[in-house]
């Protein structure tokens, strides 16, 4: 067993005797950090966040929350994270800690409640706190003062964000950094009132310096306990090899699949192989023809380095789980997981996305359409990893992404429908539709997209695509939706494309 170590609120400390499927929150639980709660033990609460040091965008680190309920420890092996605990600060040896900022606003707003969901959300809103974007806006806006803010009658922090939109204050804080967390005395308001009353971090700020920095490095890691290991190679040739001696390897990445089928199906392995460090697998690459995404990047990871220049994928990132869980889940494992009701297949189904395959002996490239062969089941053979996304350019301009669910964010679909038009002159130059929900695999409308194909982009041929689009896919009956429900939204999200376009051009 190698001596993997974790560093914690700036200690570090020896992972070992943690199993190798022991999450970050039973370790830390395990040495008296209690204010990490497990609620769901499958990332939809947030009671567990934590901060991780990751690789930034705007700055060499960024903070970063994820579920300590999913990840293992061991693949925190090197890595360097934050408790709830550990945001306070000790000004001088012996004295109480003072709290920071975002624990400040929580307390004076009342946004506590029982405290049992409080660390983590905390946790989740110090991430957005120290987000550099957020940081920068917050610098040119006032906030109100804590000491004014005394209570549910808190006139000012409801002044303060009376001209920002209902998800984004006025200090530039995006709420849905707290989509992954739930308040069960429904508190929802102090809370929000404490997100939109935060500043920005002074210079003193530790952490906020820490950002300066880099994150630690990657490292290679052979932990074992018993005759179970966790392990993780250096470059993806040293993986490819590695799943070739041990076929019996589970392949893991952000672990927000595979941490639920530990936590709620006790399942266990003999071998996991991480791949979510590799700097083959990491690369987002703008080509003349295509964007070239790797598999092993976070959905949010993604979504700030496009900044909005894929639309189509700039609708499904909010609607993908919670910030947290985007945090750690990737392309590559949702594709991997073969889910029909996987919220990223429909969009870059509508993309004309393939993915790269790569193994031992080398690479190909798959059609996403050719992909799936089967309810879980697709082309990818044995010792195959999914190496990266490669979507084709020029992208189609009109687009949409309807995810119809009980809830609008952090749930899972009952039906998914993504859409990418090429519109000339009036008339549908190009039809891409993908589908989830309707079958045992994601699939593409091709039925619909023939019959839009050539057709003027009008009230009628919509209601007709409509038609056809309702009969696509075999939708049954289960406990989130009917298959005439499922049947019925497919149709109605081509009406309310058209409408939406013709509201465009008509405004």
């Amino acid at each position: 067993m190698t001596a993997a170590r974790i560093t914690v609120n700036g200690k570090e400390t020896p992972i070992a005797p943690a199993a190798p499927h022991t999450t970050v929150l039973e370790y830390l639980r395990d040495r008296g950090l209690t204010g990490t709660k497990e609620g769901c033990a499958e990332g939809e609460c947030g009671a567990c966040s934590v901060l991780v040091a990751r690789p930034g965008v705007a700055k060499p680190t960024d903070w970063v929350a994820v579920n300590s309920c999913l990840v293992p420890v061991a693949a925190l092996d090197g890595q360097e994270i934050i408790t709830s605990e550990g945001l306070a600060t000790v000004d001088e040896p012996g004295a109480p800690p003072s709290l920071h900022p975002v624990q400040e606003e929580m307390a004076v707003r009342g946004g506590s409640q029982c405290g049992y969901c409080t660390p983590g959300f905390v946790c989740s809103m110090a991430a957005e706190y120290y987000r550099p974007d957020r940081c920068a806006h917050a610098d040119t806006v006032g906030t109100p003062d804590s000491t004014e803010a005394a209570g549910p009658t808190d006139h000012a922090a409801e002044a303060a964000h009376a001209d920002a939109d209902a998800e984004h204050g006025p200090n530039g804080f995006d709420l849905h950094a707290l989509s992954g967390n739930l308040c069960r005395c429904t508190g929802y308001r102090p809370i929000r009132d404490a997100a939109f009353a935060v500043g920005a971090p002074t210079d003193e700020d530790p952490l906020a310096r820490r950002r300066e920095q880099s994150p630690p490095a990657p490292v290679a890691t052979e932990y074992a306990l018993g005759d179970r290991v966790f392990l993780r190679r250096n470059t993806l040739a040293e993986t490819l090899q590695l799943l070739r001696e041990r076929p019996d390897g589970v392949v893991v990445a952000g672990s927000t699949d595979w941490g639920v089928e530990v936590n709620i199906r006790s399942r266990r392995a003999d071998c996991v192989i991480a791949v979510d460090r590799l700097p083959e697998m990491r690369e987002l690459r703008v080509e003349a023809d295509s964007l070239v995404i790797g598999a092993a990047l976070t959905l949010t990871e993604i979504e700030r380095r496009l900044d909005g220049d894929v639309p189509l994928l700039a609708e499904l990132f909010p609607q993908f789980a919670s910030r947290l869980i985007r945090n750690g889940a990737t392309l590559g494992g949702n594709l991997g997981t073969g889910s029909p009701i996987g919220d990223s297949p429909p969009v870059l189904l509508a993309l004309e996305a393939s993915v790269i395959l790569a193994d031992a002996d080398g690479e190909r490239e798959v059609p996403l359409a050719e992909y799936f062969t089967g309810y879980r089941q697709s082309v990818r053979r044995p010792g195959e990893l999914i190496r990266a996304v490669r979507v084709p350019r020029p992208l189609s301009p009109v687009v949409a992404f309807h995810k119809i669910a009980k809830r609008r964010f952090d749930d899972i679909s009952s039906v998914a429908v993504a859409l990418a038009l090429d519109i000339e002159d009036g008339i549908v130059r190009k039809a891409r539709i993908g589908l989830g929900g309707v079958a045992a695999t994601p699939i593409r409308a091709l039925a619909t997209e023939a019959a839009l194909e050539g057709a003027p982009w009008s009230a009628e041929t919509v209601e007709e695509a409509a038609r056809v689009l309702r009969g696509e896919g075999t939708p049954m009956d289960d406990h989130r939706a009917s298959a005439l429900y499922r049947s019925a939204m497919l149709g109605q999200s081509l009406l309310k494309l058209h409408a939406r376009t013709t509201e465009a051009v008509s405004s």
